[in-house]
Parts: structure tokens; sequence; C-alpha cells
């Protein structure tokens, strides 16, 4: 009897945690739970720290000195690989190889931006995402019209970024709350873009990144929050087309601060390898279930959740439509558009890792500067493993680079429209011998 109230015990004991866990992640989500997680054990640890007499420096040291934050960085390394493998992932040995190369290259990413260039006193604008490097970097459905960079802040600090617009299509400057896998989890603070900014004559601005209120002087400002202190800047410039637009020049320095290199330390090191393995292992697990999810909604593209997209850093400003596409090399997907009153648009293919396609030498992407319209202001794009208008087809083509599937965005950005009356753009998947009449 007693053997049976203990599993009894223990099974309620269960279904407790159980309907915890469940109500927690429709609550936060799974990564809203991670990041709670994470918080909470940073907390148990530093109060544990305290009672012994130790800092978080001694644990830093300590860690750095035995190889047991290199350890666990590899571990977790290693670990990252279940992404590529999880349920729903394309399993021919074509799909894997560019997931374990765009693994390679989140490693990369985070070494470069959380080692290298991670110090908010003394902050540098670089990229984790950029497809025109000799040696790319791809992430999250990463925008071929966009170049991207980011800077770490601290929120109890005061910035200012100087620069020059240029000629870029637009030019938008965001604050984030935290880090990844940290709490804040990336979530927008704020965000003002070219339109809404005010700039000098000669196309120069300045912009002061502060907590609390806006300072009465200033040309430009962005709120940040100092809980958590940590955070990110990021900048994105949009080119309608990169071969005749002037990027802008943008710096940003910490106001009352001598500029300079903090010197390296066992905790900054530590701190850097953790945050660059959490994003190998956070950010390819995501979007891997995102794009499972797209599965659901194959070869359409239905509109995505803004506030999904708010919390992982997306524009504001922006409407996004993910989903995935699936072809055999015979077929073809009919995409038409009447595109609304907006400031940019552009569409955009992917391999099923949520990394554009190779836009330095094949056509997959097109936006409102580089497209031809149908004569009634319509908008027809085809994607095909050959070129659809040597048919005679009035489109225009996006190549497939040989895949068979993989994951796709269109983007309105700044729709003049409310988002219920937004335009949703349409898809039909033909034979591309059918391709002249359908398309007539």
């Amino acid at each position: 009897a007693e053997e049976r109230q203990r599993k009894m015990l223990a099974s309620v004991a269960v279904a407790s945690i159980v309907a915890v866990v469940v109500l927690a992640i429709n609550q936060w989500g799974f990564k809203g739970i991670v990041v709670r997680l994470l918080g909470l054990y940073k907390r148990v640890n530093l109060l544990a720290l305290r009672l012994r007499g130790l800092t978080p420096d001694d644990v830093a040291d300590a860690r750095v000195v035995s190889g047991q934050s290199w350890d666990e960085f590899c571990d977790t390394l290693k670990a990252a690989g279940a992404a590529i493998v999880s349920d729903g992932t394309p399993k021919d040995a074509f799909n894997q190889a560019e997931g374990y190369r765009y693994l390679s290259r989140i490693v990369r990413a985070g070494l470069e931006n959380f080692v290298e260039a991670d110090d908010p006193y003394n902050p540098t604008l670089s990229t984790i995402a950029d497809g025109l490097r000799a040696a790319p970097v791809k992430l999250g459905s990463d925008n071929p019209d966009n170049l991207y960079q980011h800077a770490s802040i601290l929120g109890t600090l005061t910035y200012r970024i100087v620069g020059n617009k240029g000629t870029v299509s637009t030019l938008g400057f965001g604050t984030q709350a935290g880090q990844y896998g940290k709490p804040g989890g990336l979530n927008t603070v704020d965000y003002v873009d070219s339109t809404d900014m005010t700039f000098n004559d000669d196309g120069s601005f300045e912009i002061i990144l502060s907590a609390g209120k806006r300072p009465a002087d200033a040309q430009n400002w962005l709120r940040m929050e100092t809980d958590p202190e940590r955070g990110m800047l990021l900048v994105r410039q949009t080119f309608g087309r990169r071969d005749t637009e002037i990027a802008a020049t943008v710096a940003i320095s910490v106001v009352g601060h001598k500029s300079g290199p903090q010197p390296l330390t066992a905790a900054r090191l530590d701190e850097g390898l953790q945050s660059a393995a959490t994003l190998v292992a956070a950010a390819p697990m995501m979007f891997a279930r995102w794009a499972k999810g797209f599965q659901g909604h194959a070869n359409k593209l239905p509109l995505f959740d803004q506030k999904l997209s708010d919390s992982v850093g997306g524009d504001p400003h922006i409407r996004y439509f993910h989903s995935y596409w699936e072809l055999r090399p015979d077929q073809a997907l009919v995409i038409e558009a009447q595109p609304p009153g907006c400031k940019f648009w552009n569409f955009q293919l992917n391999n099923y890792w949520m990394e554009s396609l190779d836009y330095r030498h094949f056509p997959v992407h097109v936006n409102k500067h580089t497209a031809s319209y149908l004569p009634d202001g319509r908008l027809r794009i085809v994607v095909a493993r050959s070129d659809p208008r040597k048919l005679g087809v009035d489109c225009n083509w996006i190549d497939t680079c040989d895949h068979t599937c993989g994951t796709m965005c269109f983007r309105w950005i700044r729709p003049q429209v409310p988002d219920d009356v937004l335009p949703h753009p349409t898809t039909k998947v033909v034979d591309v011998g059918q391709l002249p009449t359908v398309c007539s």
C-alpha cells in the first residue's frame, strides 16, 4: 500500500510539473522559458558564490585556467548539431551538408561578435549576417537588400551615433534588451528609421542612446533599458540597388568615457565563449522549428506573427510573409501580388536553414526597384530551376539554385494601409511547361 501511495504521489508530482511546463510554454514560449531558467540559474549561482566568499571574477579565473570554459564551449558546439537532424529537417546529403556549413558559419559569427567585438565601453559595429563577405554568414532569412550591423551597449551608459545617410533607401536603428539566451531575450526597446529621423542638409546626423527621458538637445534619440543592463544596438541599411547606391557611414562612441579597448579578462572571455555557444545552440534550433512550422502552409505565403517577429529583433515597420517551398525540378511556383503603397518591398528564396541563397551570383531575390511589373501594376514572380522568360513568360525569375525545398520570405516595408486590408501574395504550383498558358 505504501509503495502504491508513493507511486501515486510521484505520478501526481510529474503530472503537476508537466502541467506547469505546458502553461509556461503557452505563456512565454520555448525561448522565454529558456531565458527565464538561465536567469534563475544565474541568480542562484551568484547567491551560492556570495555564501562561499567568492566573486564571479574568481570563478571565471578558475574556469579559464582549468580549461573548463573552453571545454564547455566545445561541448555546446557538439550538442548544437541536434538542430540539423531534428524532426522535419531534410535528411539528404545535400541539405545536411548545407546545415553543417550553416552551423560552422554561426560559430564564426559568434566568436567574432561575442569574443572579439563585445566591449560596451568601446563599442564596435560588426556584422552577424553578411552574405557579401568572401566567407558569408547567414541567419534567420537574412535580407539580401540589407546591410546588418550591431554593437554591444550598456543601459547605464550614454552613447552617441554620428554618420551620414548616403543614398540608401532606408536606414534604421534599434535598441534591444538583453543578449541571446539571457534575460531580455533581444526584445526591441526602441526603433527609428530614416523616415522619422532628422538630418542635416548634407545628410549627416546624430543619435543619442540613453535610458530615461529624451535629452532636450538630442537631434535624434533612442531609448535604452537598464534592466537587463546589457543590450544591443542594431543598424539596418536597406538598398534598392546596391550597385548604384552609396552606403551610410555610421560610428558609435560612449559619451563621457575615454574610448579605447579594455584589457581582456578571464570573465570577459568566459562570458564571450558562453554567448557564442548559446548563439550556435539556440538560433539554429529556433529557426529549424520555424521552418518545420512553415511546412504546414507549404508553397503559400501567409502573414507572419508580428509579435513574434518583434520579440526576436524584427523591424516593427515590416510585415513579413514567411513560408516553406517545395518543388520538383519540373515544377514552378508562381507568386502574384498587387503591391500596396509602401516604402519598399522585396522577396527572397532561402535554403531550409533560413539562409538566403547565394545572391552574389544568382537571381534569388527581387525588390521594389529591381522588379519588372505587369501592365496593370501587378507583380509576378516565378520560382523555378530554369529561366521561364526563355519560354516567353513575363515575370521576375527566382532561381532555386538546384534546391528542391527551402524557406522563403516576402516583405512589405512601411505599408501605407492597415493590416486588415494588407494585400497578401497569392501562389500557385504549376508544371514548367504550363507557365506560358498560366501566365498569359
